[in-house]
């Protein structure tokens, strides 16, 4: 016998069975926006506004985290529904919030590695010889690619954590237990 039987582990914060909340297009869409609307973002706009709002390589990250967010979010429901349309998982709130947290950290890293290659090209566009493109590259990447990641990755963790949350909150309910039929109660 196990430490930990079926019963206990039920028990444990996050492990209930979950099943979509209905209706589901709307408690869906509440948890997404209630997930793109990460509170420390917010804030930061409320007491540090941007400069400015227009689309550009020396765009303000929170801008950034945003027009991601507003695309992500959504984007990992969708996972997220059909890998529960196809394999039955994730069963709990933490599995949820687990989903997240993964789809959170691979979207932070690509779209970290896409940024800096758009300001590397823009680096090569920029310099007029050779060595100034390979200067302007080392820089890039080394700014960028390697101080810039783990900001990156901590901003989409942190962000996809909440989100998860939301989503595993709002857009699912406990699932109620299964009822066996007992001997002769249930005859027609």
């Amino acid at each position: 016998m196990s430490l930990l039987d079926q019963a206990t582990v039920a028990n444990l914060p996050g492990q209930a069975p979950v099943r979509w909340r209905g209706p589901a297009p709307l408690w869906v869409t509440v948890a997404c926006l209630v997930g793109i609307g990460w509170p420390p973002l917010w804030a930061t706009f409320y007491l540090l506004p941007p400069k400015t709002w227009v689309v550009a390589l020396d765009m303000d990250w929170r801008l950034i985290a945003l027009a991601c967010a507003v695309i992500a979010v959504p984007g990992a429901v969708v996972l997220l529904a059909r890998e529960r349309r196809r394999e039955r998982r994730p069963q709990t709130r933490l599995g949820v919030v687990w989903r997240f947290l993964l789809y959170g950290a691979l979207a932070a890293a690509a779209v970290q590695v896409l940024i800096t290659l758009a300001v590397m090209i823009d680096g090569w566009t920029a310099a007029g010889a050779l060595g100034e493109q390979l200067g302007a590259t080392e820089t890039v990447v080394l700014i960028y690619g390697v101080l810039g990641l783990p900001f990156a990755l901590m901003v989409g963790i942190s962000y996809a954590l909440w989100a998860g949350l939301a989503v595993a909150l709002i857009a699912f309910a406990p699932r109620p237990p299964k009822v066996r039929p007992r001997l002769g109660l249930l005859d027609g």
